[in-house]
């Protein structure tokens, strides 16, 4: 049996209360945000960049950690930056 954590059982319990309900629109929600992620993961552009060694090893590392490539998380880098999510501490 999986064991639950204090988050997972609070959860399960607010379910079995029946105090979950199907959210109206929600396909159509579902589907604007399916548009969206595809939109923003589409690769129909290709750059060619030089950096360090140095920052290169600490991609690598990062991404290793996170467990996704590092080209992925270059990538997702640049898209928070150009959204305005990723921005340079002062």
């Amino acid at each position: 049996m999986v064991r639950l954590n204090r988050e997972e059982k609070e959860l399960r319990d607010s379910f079995e209360r029946g105090e979950w309900r199907s959210m109206e629109g929600r396909k159509t929600e579902s589907e604007r945000y399916r548009d969206y992620a595809r939109a923003t993961f589409k690769k129909d552009a290709r750059i060619n960049i030089r950096i360090s060694k140095k920052v290169l090893e600490a991609i690598h590392k990062r991404a290793l950690r996170e467990g996704i490539p590092y080209q992925k998380l270059i990538s997702s880098i640049l898209h928070k930056y150009a959204e305005g999510i990723l921005v340079e501490k002062i």
